[in-house]
């Protein structure tokens, strides 16, 4: 089977720090709510909108007001603010040459999509599971399993989820995919060597190693034959 490599986005494939950052203070403030720390804010980033803001002090009541405030103001933002992060575009076009990828995110897809279409990268990608295609998102293995569905694939030593974040290794391992996990985003070095199978500088260092592997198995295969 040819190897499938499944791809987080914030942290991973792109920096929307600025952007989200922007809008969670713009939200706070538009609400008259006292604005949290930057760095609260990047701690539950990977998280969906609904419980950042949950954890950010904001009543169970009101947090869809403040989700949806907060997707308007992205919309108008993300393109500009959002960028490829180092080594990112050449990791998926390096891996687009030897497996089929996609992409499994907590991001709404329909903004995901719009933003790797602007940085021309989207035709890479067979298929793309955003947070309204699920019913629970990440760290819960149903947008790999999704994913690998609508890929017409199943669990095996050739399938790959690479992430920044422990939610996206617990979601690869309990769809029991391998696990790759980087240190370009927003989980630590401490957190991802105590989830990840395997860690690693950036995305393009990760799609290397899968490189390397394949290509070991591939001649231990012919040695067999």
């Amino acid at each position: 089977m040819k190897c499938v490599i499944l791809f987080d986005l914030d942290g991973t494939l792109i920096d929307s720090t600025e952007a989200i950052l922007g809008c969670f203070r713009r939200t706070f403030r538009d609400a008259g709510v006292v604005v949290p720390d930057d760095g609260d804010i990047k701690a539950l980033i990977g998280h969906p909108l609904d419980f950042m803001y949950l954890h950010l002090g904001i009543p169970e009541a009101e947090v869809w007001e403040f989700v949806d405030a907060y997707k308007a103001c992205y919309r108008e933002c993300s393109r500009a603010l959002t960028h490829l992060l180092p080594g990112a575009r050449e990791a998926i076009e390096e891996a687009a040459r030897f497996a089929r990828l996609g992409i499994v995110t907590t991001k709404t897809g329909l903004y995901s999509r719009i933003l790797l279409e602007h940085m021309q990268v989207m035709d890479y990608f067979e298929v793309l599971i955003g947070r309204e295609d699920v019913i629970h998102p990440k760290p819960h293995a149903e947008p790999v399993v999704k994913a690998l569905h609508a890929m017409g694939v199943g669990p095996s030593e050739n399938v790959w989820m690479i992430g920044d974040t422990c939610l996206d290794m617990v979601s690869a391992k309990d769809a029991e995919i391998r696990a790759l996990g980087v240190l370009s985003g927003y989980g630590t070095e401490t957190e991802l060597q105590k989830c990840s199978e395997y860690l690693h500088k950036n995305v393009l260092f990760g799609i290397n190693f899968i490189k390397t592997l394949q290509k070991k198995q591939s001649l231990r295969g012919k040695e067999i034959e």
